[in-house]
């Protein structure tokens, strides 16, 4: 097989209106940060195509992959509430599709790679923070079992950019299934007053749901593609803001074009894991209101899934009632799905078997006690764990982690529901409840080494959280909360 058959380019082939041809710009030195291994195997990535200085230059924008067409895509969005008609692109140039082993067709595309035709002024770069931070979380996110694009490669490019002050550069290359936005949807939608609004939904619908569009036709054979995908996206998103809840993983900026149809977490900015739990917590610099504080993640999710529900009505059906009627259908779908679903996480994370309308106030109790006696979230999930298990006595988890009076009152109404469960939900409580996440003190460490050319911990922290679950010899520093010292109280986006 040439390696010109390798590259895809179903989503450019709708036309320039979706994707326009874009180049990136060359860098004058290029370095590597990192390269995936792991994701070049599953990605079935040609061997030539690999950590050498070729790949490493196309990587930084200085080269073409035999076979790419790199182009930006168009997008809008509401930002905050606010609805901006065109977004883009702005400092992403997508190379084109690829076909896994296993037939799964995913997007390559180059983050921080100079400017396009939606830079708005911008230079279309990104700082080396940015790049380092997404690479770490997203895999982190992999790891975790959470719905993510992933990072194939991370590329320092050898030239500042200015932001509040010269930083050095970098280039990410991520994996998407694809990078189609509620706010792709609302840039032909409303900007474009529907204009190639049903090619889009067309698209997306066939490549992200074709199974489910056969099946619901099978029921009804005037299903519509929009009807489907507006179903389709609202099962995946509950189900991905569920699992973010059940980790404390707040993302920070869920405007509308960082909600991708497919219904994987994009854009880590400034998002962050939560040490201390407090359900008003919020990382993000730009978010002074706190629209998109952890507990509002659902709400916000609900709300852009609202959007795309109207974005969607003229293809729902002709009549205007009847099209309202089935959007509502569907986006009313959406409590009930995350409430179900999280229900299921949160009763693997606590050791039942399944959640009974008495376990809320218990759970809701324990939320309460962990606020406020200001414990650390995944810490105190992992110690249930250890004493649901027996398995705490003599662990570096007596060090790392002392449950308050408080906390211990709540575990003896605990121990008692937990006496009604099979000896199985305390081995899923293991798989429920991580030892490690990416932590913000880590990951800033992690940036900080590598805007010094070292490179050497976010290696490490890289492969210590690929195996999230078990307990390693370094976690007395891995596992650990982080000291008053070390908390990172404000995360920023980089653009």
């Amino acid at each position: 097989m040439s390696t010109s058959a390798l590259f895809e380019h179903s989503y450019h082939s709708l036309g320039s209106d979706y994707v326009t041809p874009t180049v990136a710009t060359p860098v004058s030195a290029p370095k590597w940060l990192a390269w995936n291994t792991q994701l070049a195997e599953q990605l079935g990535w040609p061997e030539h195509w690999g950590h050498n200085d070729s790949t490493l230059n196309t990587l930084a924008g200085n080269t073409q992959f035999e076979g790419s067409k790199p182009g930006a895509a168009a997008y809008a969005g509401h930002q905050f509430g606010n609805y901006n008609p065109q977004l883009g692109d702005g400092r992403a140039i997508l190379l084109g599709e690829w076909r896994r082993p296993d037939g799964q067709l995913l997007d390559i595309q180059l983050k921080g790679a100079g400017p396009t035709p939606y830079s708005r002024g911008g230079d279309g770069r990104s700082p080396i923070g940015p790049v380092v931070r997404e690479y770490l979380m997203s895999e982190a996110m992999y790891a975790l079992g959470i719905p993510t694009t992933r990072a194939l490669a991370a590329v320092a490019t050898g030239d500042p950019v200015y932001r509040q002050q010269l930083e050095p550069g970098a280039i990410l290359t991520r994996v998407a299934k694809s990078h189609i936005r509620i706010g792709t949807v609302q840039f032909f939608a409303m900007t474009r007053q529907g204009a190639g609004l049903n090619e889009l939904v067309t698209y997306v619908t066939e490549r992200h749901y074709l199974g489910a569009l056969e099946k619901a036709r099978q029921l009804d054979p005037e299903a519509t593609h929009a009807q489907v995908l507006l179903n389709e996206v609202t099962r995946a998103l509950a189900s991905l803001v569920a699992h973010w809840q059940a980790l404390g993983f707040i993302h920070g900026v869920l405007n509308t074009d960082n909600m991708l149809l497919c219904g994987e977490t994009v854009d880590y900015g400034p998002c962050a894991f939560m040490d201390t739990f407090a359900a008003g917590q919020v990382f993000s610099s730009i978010d002074t209101g706190g629209r998109y504080a952890f507990g509002n993640q659902p709400g916000i999710v609900h709300w852009n899934l609202s959007v795309l529900a109207q974005c969607l009505l003229p293809l729902l059906n002709e009549d205007q009632d009847k099209a309202l009627a089935l959007a509502q259908e569907s986006v009313d779908q959406f409590p009930s799905l995350f409430t179900e679903i999280y229900s299921a996480r949160l009763a693997a994370k606590f050791g039942l078997d399944a959640m009974r309308e008495t376990d809320h106030a218990l759970i809701e109790s324990f939320f309460n006690q962990l606020e406020k006696d200001k414990l650390d979230f995944t810490l105190a999930f992992r110690w249930l764990t250890e004493v649901a298990n027996a398995s705490l006595e003599g662990t570096i988890l007596e060090e790392l982690f002392i449950p308050s009076d408080g906390l211990l009152n709540w575990q003896e109404q605990w121990s008692q529901r937990r006496d009604q469960a099979t000896p199985a939900s305390s081995t899923r409580m293991k798989k429920a409840n991580p030892v490690v996440v990416p932590r913000n003190h880590w990951v800033a460490q992690a940036i900080s080494s590598a805007e010094e050319g070292d490179t050497e911990l976010m290696e490490t922290l890289h492969s210590r959280w690929q195996d999230p679950f078990t307990w390693q010899a370094a976690d007395a520093k891995f596992a650990a909360a982080p000291s008053n010292e070390q908390i990172v109280h404000r995360t920023f986006c980089g653009t």
